[in-house]
C-alpha cells in the first residue's frame, strides 16, 4: 500500500500535540522512545520523526511528503514548500527582550546593539522593514542568557509566558511574529498523495471543530422557546422536541466555546433548565 509520509518533530514543544491530533484523527500508530519511524495501523500514513529545523528542507526534498513545524520555523527557513492550514495549537511569540534596566520606546532603540537570537533571517527582515542597523549575533540555543554574559545587549527569541526572561533579569519589548503550527507540504505531490492529504485534512477540520464547540441540551419553556432558539444558531438550526410533561420541549444545539457563557447566561434568564454540556469528538459539516 502506498503511504504518505508525515514529518513531525522527534522531541519539542511541537512533539506531544502532533501525536495527540493525528491520534485524535482516529489514526492509530506506535509512538514509542528513539524511534525514528511509525507507520499507522489503520490509514496510509508513515509518520517520520525528526529535528524540527530539518522538516521544511525534507519537504521541499520529498524525502517527507507533509511535514507538521512552527511558523517561526517555516519562516526562517524559506523552503518551497506550501501551507496545508494552520493547525492551531503551538502557539508562541517570536519577541525581542532587552534587560529589565533598559529603557526601550520603539524599534529605533536597536540601533547600534547586538541582538543574540536562533532566528537571523525573520530578525533580519524586521530590521530592514523598521530601518534598524544592529547586529545580528546567531546563536543555537540558551539565547535568554546572551545579555547576561556580555554576548550581546538584547535577544529575539521565542516567548510563551515569558517566564525564561523574567529570570534571566529580561522584559519583552516588541514582538515581531505571532507563531503556530502548520501543516505544510511539497509541491510536487502526486494525485494518490494529495488524495491521502485530503483525506487526513478532512480529519484535521472535523477534530479542530469539535474543539471549539460545545453540544449542549435543555429544558426549555414553550412560551420562552422562540426566544431560546434565537440564541441558539446550531450548525443549521436546533433541534426541538416535545417532552412528556406538557408546556416544555427539549431543545439541542451546537455552541461555539467563545460564545458559551454569554449564551448560557442568556438561555438561564428566559426560563431554560437542565442545561447539560457534552464535548464534540469530531465535527462534520
Amino acid at each position: 500500500m502506498q503511504k504518505l509520509k508525515v514529518a513531525i518533530q522527534k522531541s519539542g514543544r511541537l512533539h506531544e500535540d502532533s501525536i495527540k491530533i493525528l491520534k485524535e484523527c482516529g489514526i492509530e500508530f506506535s509512538d514509542g522512545i528513539n524511534k525514528l519511524k511509525a507507520e499507522a495501523f489503520n490509514f496510509p500514513i508513515e509518520i517520520l520523526l525528526l529535528r524540527d529545523d530539518d522538516i521544511p528542507q525534507y519537504v521541499e526534498d520529498s524525502v517527507a511528503d507533509v511535514g507538521i513545524i512552527g511558523e517561526n520555523v517555516f519562516l526562517e527557513k524559506n523552503k518551497d514548500v506550501e501551507v496545508v492550514m494552520r493547525l492551531g495549537f503551538g502557539r508562541c511569540r517570536l519577541s525581542i527582550a532587552v534587560p529589565k534596566a533598559k529603557d526601550f520606546q520603539s524599534a529605533q532603540d536597536l540601533n547600534g546593539l547586538k541582538i543574540a537570537t536562533s532566528y537571523p533571517k525573520i530578525l533580519n527582515d524586521y530590521l530592514l522593514k523598521n530601518k534598524v542597523k544592529a547586529e545580528i549575533h546567531e546563536i543555537s540555543g540558551s539565547v535568554e542568557i546572551a545579555p547576561g554574559i556580555g554576548l550581546a545587549d538584547a535577544i529575539c527569541d521565542l516567548v510563551s509566558s515569558g517566564s525564561t526572561l523574567f529570570m534571566n533579569g529580561l522584559k519583552e519589548v516588541e514582538v515581531i511574529l505571532k507563531s503556530e503550527a502548520l501543516l505544510v507540504a511539497g509541491k510536487s505531490l502526486q494525485e494518490w498523495q494529495k488524495d491521502i492529504l485530503n483525506k487526513m485534512v478532512f480529519r484535521i477540520n472535523a477534530v479542530k471543530k469539535a474543539r471549539h464547540n460545545k453540544y449542549i441540551l435543555l429544558n426549555a419553556p414553550d412560551e420562552q422557546l422562540a426566544q431560546i432558539i434565537k440564541l441558539l444558531p446550531g450548525i443549521k438550526s436546533p433541534t426541538v422536541l416535545p417532552l412528556a410533561e406538557k408546556g416544555w420541549s427539549s431543545v439541542h444545539s451546537v455552541v461555539n466555546e467563545d460564545d458559551f457563557w454569554e449564551i448560557i447566561e442568556g438561555l438561564k434568564a428566559n426560563g431554560a433548565q437542565g442545561i447539560l454540556v457534552i464535548p464534540i469528538e469530531k465535527m462534520i459539516v
